[in-house]
């Protein structure tokens, strides 16, 4: 059955997906097809996924390609998060949002630009649906089968130590029971929403994506990465963006001088902050908001109390939701399983990715601090090598970098130095800003710098923290030398093409160099 049709809408309103349009509805066919077949189950099998986001894809797949009669069950759409509301369409989004950012300081290059710059919003959603389409295939149903794993659709829950119930999603009353040796809970996590916003409307990741026409005003709760990004990106396409953050600083976990970078950015963007802000009361106010593209807004007002207890009121047509993240552990009969979790943290697991029923593995986001596509993805490796093989690949063998994607980007990998200081561990920083690396000036993005943290009289590499353009793009290497013992004597060695802006890494390293090498008496 393709995803047209008055029953097709129904069913897209359930899954968040919006609109209907003829991108929707590959990405649809792909990820969650109405007319799937579920196959005949075999007896028992060697390896279940519930979740099929990337932890439970890489899960079943590697498993079934490694010999294992493998399954995967999924009740909501393929691809989880990242593909469909996460990673892939947010940075749809921050691509054009740079795009327009150079148009509009593309005077300084030399090419003027006659008239403003116009931002069609409804064509920059469009394409990115597009392309979240044009991806899915890695993601869907089909090419999980095609990996040699049967796919289910449905709700799986567990009914004993090896078994699961699975509650078709495609065909009511259907229930298919299911024996497993090994089980990976997969199910990651969904965004929290405090009380106070339970009678506005509001957007989180799992909506933001759904809208076709541009807020005039949009406030954003919370000062992570995705509040961030998605701040500047609404703000470049020409909202009236206010970040609303309780705390003293945007990106709290971040390095502090990355995070004084972006925060000028925001500014530079026309992004207002509200730091060490209280939201107190929601309401909305009646008001509709017609949008020039023919779109409309319910207005919200938020009422707030700034440090020293100063009240300020804020009005705005879109209210996005960045507070906090939740694990999805209920009602998968975990008590049944035998499997211990709490609301909070989730799922517990050992350092072999074990939870108590040491039968069932867990990976990503439903029970690990670091909520990363690419996390989710290694977890599952080595759940699928622990749990059929006898590995013993551990949890915290893994050198995780991540990426915040804002314009600088914030890429990080190892220990911070405020880590560092609290644990009593001796340390010392080498910098290079990147207003001294050619590369960076000539592309006129001198706002970033490469940041090494190395053992106190040691060349031992610690941590590493990158702002720049394409800091993400350039932290594999830093996360290869904290991995194999590089030493950062040893990245000053390494030969830079001229000119990148990755030469500030090994400027970075040349710090240590000269803070150490011998030189001649006078």
């Amino acid at each position: 059955m393709p995803w047209t049709g008055a029953d097709a809408e129904a069913a897209a309103s359930r899954l968040h997906v919006a609109p209907l349009d003829e991108h929707n509805v590959a990405l649809l066919n792909h990820v969650a097809p109405l007319d799937w077949l579920d196959p005949t189950p075999h007896a028992e099998y060697d390896l279940i996924a519930i979740g099929a986001g990337a932890g439970g894809l890489v899960s079943s797949k590697q498993a079934a390609r490694r010999g294992a009669k493998s399954a995967l069950v999924e009740k909501h759409l393929a691809g989880g998060d990242c593909l469909n509301v996460g990673c892939v369409p947010s940075k749809a989004l921050i691509r054009t949002a740079r795009a327009v950012k150079e148009l509009r300081a593309s005077a300084e290059l030399g090419v003027r630009i006659t008239g403003d710059v116009v931002v069609d919003f409804a064509h920059i959603m469009a394409r990115m649906r597009r392309l979240r389409a044009r991806i899915a295939p890695a993601d869907s149903y089909a090419g999980t089968a095609a990996a040699g794993a049967h796919m289910f659709a449905g709700t799986a829950t567990f009914t004993g130590p090896n078994t699961l119930r699975v509650e078709s999603t495609l065909e009511a009353g259907k229930v298919i029971e299911l024996r497993f040796r090994t089980a990976v809970i997969a199910t990651g996590g969904r965004p929290t929403a405090p009380e106070l916003y339970a009678n506005v409307p509001y957007l989180t990741n799992e909506t933001l994506y759904n809208l076709t026409s541009l807020p005039p005003r949009m406030v954003v709760i919370g000062g992570g990465p995705i509040g961030l990004e998605m701040a500047q990106c609404f703000a470049a396409f020409g909202s009236r963006v206010t970040v609303v953050v309780r705390g003293g600083r945007l990106l709290p976990k971040e390095d502090a001088d990355a995070a004084k970078v972006v925060s000028a950015a925001l500014e530079r963007d026309g992004v207002e902050v509200l730091l060490s802000t209280s939201v107190n009361a929601a309401a909305q106010t009646g008001v509709r908001v017609a949008t020039a593209d023919g779109g409309s807004f319910s207005e919200i007002e938020l009422r707030c109390t700034r440090s020293g207890g100063n009240p300020v009121t804020i009005a705005c047509d879109a209210l996005l939701l960045a507070t906090g993240r939740a694990p999805n552990v209920r009602g998968l009969g975990l008590e049944a399983a035998g499997v211990a979790y709490d609301d909070a943290r989730g799922v517990q697991i050992d350092d072999l990715l074990r939870t108590s029923n040491r039968k069932i593995y867990a990976v990503g986001d439903v029970c690990h601090r670091y909520k990363f596509t690419h996390v989710s993805g290694e977890m599952a490796k080595a759940a699928v090598e622990n749990a059929l093989f006898g590995g013993s690949w551990k949890l915290s063998s893994l050198v995780v970098p991540w990426t915040t994607y804002t314009i600088p980007e914030v890429a990080h990998v190892g220990a911070y130095e405020h880590e560092l200081s609290t644990s009593g561990i001796e340390f010392e920083t080498f910098r290079a800003d990147l207003q001294h690396n050619d590369r960076a000036i000539l592309d006129g993005e001198t706002d970033g710098f490469v940041k090494l943290t190395c053992a106190k009289g040691s060349a031992q590499l610690l941590g590493a923290t990158i702002v720049a353009a394409h800091a993400g793009d350039m932290v594999a290497e830093l996360t290869l030398a904290i991995k194999e013992g590089v030493s950062v004597e040893s990245l000053a060695r390494v030969i830079h093409p001229y000119p990148t802006v990755g030469e500030s890494v090994m400027g970075a390293a040349l710090g240590y160099v000269r803070a150490n090498w011998r030189t001649l008496a006078a």
